[in-house]
């Protein structure tokens, strides 16, 4: 549990994260939200002429996608970065040093939440309607920012030693990205002798968790435990690898 006056101080880091993500922007929250559809619009029309997509909930379908996985994407670059990023106040002032990653996961998962809302008007657009299936977005939700602040606590940790993990997992990103079925659906790979790469992928099954919640389709119960088994052990992992570290940190700042 975390001291009363080091949880005022997370919030603190959060809040101050938050105003640093729009400071000197003109449109600030606005474009969050803007971003988004306007890069689905864009995907929407080239991937659904390339594959021929004409389901009417395909909109829905890619925004989803492509709104988790930029979540993921910023979330972990964030979080990775998060040590060095703070290496002043570190040399000069004791504070639990995981403050600092998970101040940026939550100012970041605070910031995509915010991103979220476009879903009722794309909902609106593609005649959904919810049911309660919809309910099972929140433990989606808490999923995605268990790995991906899993995911991130060990990036940091790592890019305190080594700078170039930030290449490093730039190209590994573009990879998750592709075996996330965020533009296409999956059913040809999965009939292929490659569907086993999008299998192992558990931001591929927390994406479709949130897809079938919205949709109201029936769950992959065997994605969502794989997911569900994969994101918690990765928060152990990052815990375990970042506190065994933790000490030499100042050392490389």
């Amino acid at each position: 549990m975390l001291k009363k006056n080091y949880f005022s101080l997370l919030c603190e880091l959060t809040k101050k994260g938050i105003k640093l993500r729009y400071r000197n922007s003109y449109l600030g929250v606005v474009w969050t939200l803007i971003e988004p559809v306007f890069s689905t619009i864009i995907l929407v029309i080239v991937f659904g002429t390339l594959f021929n997509q004409k389901k009417p909930t395909f909109p829905l379908y890619v925004i989803i996608g492509r709104l988790l996985y930029g979540f993921f994407s910023d979330g972990t670059k964030a979080i990775s970065k998060s040590i060095r990023a703070h290496s002043a106040m570190i040399k000069k002032v004791y504070v639990p040093l995981i403050l600092y990653p998970l101040s940026t996961a939550l100012y970041s998962f605070i910031i995509f939440l915010i991103n979220l809302t476009v879903l009722i008007g794309v909902d609106m657009y593609c005649k959904v309607v919810p049911t309660l299936y919809v309910l099972m977005i929140f433990p989606a939700l808490f999923l995605l920012f268990l790995l991906t602040f899993g995911i991130g606590l060990i990036l940091a940790t790592l890019m305190v030693f080594f700078r170039d993990i930030e290449y490093l997992w730039k190209v590994a990103l573009m990879i998750i990205m592709y075996v996330s079925a965020i533009f296409y659906y999956p059913e040809r790979i999965f009939a292929s002798k490659y569907g086993f790469i999008v299998s192992y992928n558990p931001l591929f099954h927390i994406i479709r968790m949130f897809r079938a919640a919205v949709l109201s389709e029936s769950f992959d119960v065997w994605g969502v435990l794989y997911a569900s088994i994969f994101s918690f052990v990765c928060v152990f992992a990052g815990i375990v690898i970042f506190n065994r570290n933790k000490a030499k940190f100042v050392l490389h700042l």
